[in-house]
């Protein structure tokens, strides 16, 4: 094994490379803030909840339309050509005649409510499906930021493996050359050899995988920033998790619980399905509407021939609902069932609210320790691999402890920079349950990331 004491100083700098490469910064990067703008303006999932909020915001203004007065407008003109028979005892036979005459009809209606219960209940529940529309926006305002930031990093975590796997394969390479000049002067083995060559083998499919998995990450990126994504700022090495969450898990529960968008969203679906039952109900209730028309006609009819008729008339006319074959009774069981339902839909939200919470509070949380735990890890692994390799120039260890000892620090890396990223998503989802996120959150992130 004196042979495979000359391990050449580029194996040694390109394990070392690799940390590097997870870190280090690229020319013309799309900052995080860049990405989070542009998904503002270009994702369709949130373009989506803009249109559904602008929506919403018409269900105030039809409620209301209900109470306010109503005003139509008729006209009409016929062509009327009548068969008319004239009977008198005095005359042998009928006289028939067939008059032609022209006839017109314009009217004018105001009509206003002045007792109509369904229409109240529909107002207050336009209210309801308004401020719902707009909670509903902030919650797919914070999901947006979540979605930038998820995929910003899932796409860094990528070409984090690729460059990896890059650097894993050119190692696996160097090593087989090396393994061949000492195998051709008879100081190696084939044993080493072959180890090298199976690592090798396998680098190679990783580095495949890895390059596929970058290019699908990329295209997730871009499809919700709307625009080819360029180079990504990369998360600076002097990144220490720890910094951005301060508090226990009881007191962010109960900020969302009394701040969490979503929650409020089936709150006020609970309160919507509460005045539906009112508006059914409202379906046993007279209505009464005050009614004013100016209406004018010229030959309406044969009886009215060669004659215009002006009419102004101001009423009240009240309707009395009496038997509706059962309907209302069912529609009301039916919204009660319903009324259930959304109060059963807010536990259901508010348990599994509080289940997120704690596992980003809990991710924050172990993530001081994991990240702490992993640098370490690296270190150790670096430190491992040189050690291995003065150890194998003693003839202590051989061929396969080296490749071990790579494999190991490039697996530490990965884990590290993946720990990494799942931290600074743990704490925007744990703002986003408990408030509102937006550019100054990701802003707060971004300026952990360098060019």
């Amino acid at each position: 094994m004196s042979a495979t004491r000359r391990i050449p100083a580029r194996l040694r700098a390109l394990a070392v490379a690799a940390a590097a490469l997870v870190v280090a910064g690229q020319a013309g990067a799309v900052t995080l803030q860049q990405a989070y703008e542009a998904a503002l303006k270009n994702d369709p999932t949130y373009r989506m909840g803009i249109q559904a909020n602008e929506a919403a915001k018409e269900n105030r203004i039809l409620g209301r339309s209900q109470l306010l007065p109503s005003v139509s407008a008729s006209y009409s003109r016929n062509k009327n050509v009548v068969d008319q028979e004239l009977t008198d005892p005095r005359l042998p036979a009928p006289i028939l005649s067939h008059p032609r005459y022209a006839s017109t009809s314009a009217a004018l209606q105001l009509r206003q409510s002045i007792l109509n219960l369904d229409a109240v209940q529909r107002y207050r529940q336009g209210k309801v499906q308004t401020e719902a529309g707009a909670e509903q926006f902030k919650v797919d305002t914070n999901e947006v930021a979540v979605r930038v930031l998820t995929a910003y990093l899932d796409a860094l975590f990528a070409e984090d493996q690729l460059a990896l796997s890059r650097v894993q394969r050119d190692m696996y390479a160097e090593q087989q050359k090396v393994n061949e000049r000492l195998f051709e002067k008879g100081e190696g083995t084939r044993t080493d050899m072959l180890e090298t060559k199976a690592r090798l083998d396998l680098a190679e499919a990783q580095l495949i995988e890895a390059q596929d998995q970058a290019v699908v990450q990329r295209n997730v990126l871009e499809g919700i920033i709307g625009g080819p994504a360029g180079k990504l700022d990369q998360l600076s090495e002097a990144f220490r998790v720890g910094d951005l969450i301060q508090g226990s898990f009881e007191e962010w529960s109960k900020r969302a619980i009394d701040n969490s968008h979503e929650l409020q969203v089936a709150r006020l679906g609970v309160e919507n399905a509460r005045l539906e039952i009112g508006r059914i109900k409202a379906g046993h209730a007279p209505r009464i509407d005050f009614v004013a028309t100016y209406s004018k006609g010229d030959n309406e009819t044969i009886n009215t021939l060669n004659q215009d008729n002006l009419n102004r008339s101001l009423g009240v006319q009240i309707n009395f609902p009496i038997y509706q074959g059962g309907a209302i009774n069912a529609q009301t069981r039916q919204a009660a069932a319903n009324y259930e339902r959304a109060r059963a839909d807010l536990d259901a939200r508010t348990d599994k609210l509080l289940v997120e919470v704690r596992r980003a509070h809990s991710l924050v949380q172990s993530s001081v320790r994991k990240v702490d735990a992993l640098v370490k890890a690296t270190e150790s692994a670096k430190l491992l691999m040189t050690a291995t390799e003065q150890s194998i120039k003693g003839g202590v260890r051989i061929n396969l402890d080296l490749l071990n000892a790579q494999q190991q620090l490039f697996i530490g890396q990965r884990d590290l920079a993946q720990a990494r990223y799942a931290y600074l998503i743990a704490v925007l989802r744990l703002r986003a349950f408990t408030g509102e996120v937006g550019s100054e959150d990701i802003r707060a992130i971004a300026a952990y990331f360098r060019s």
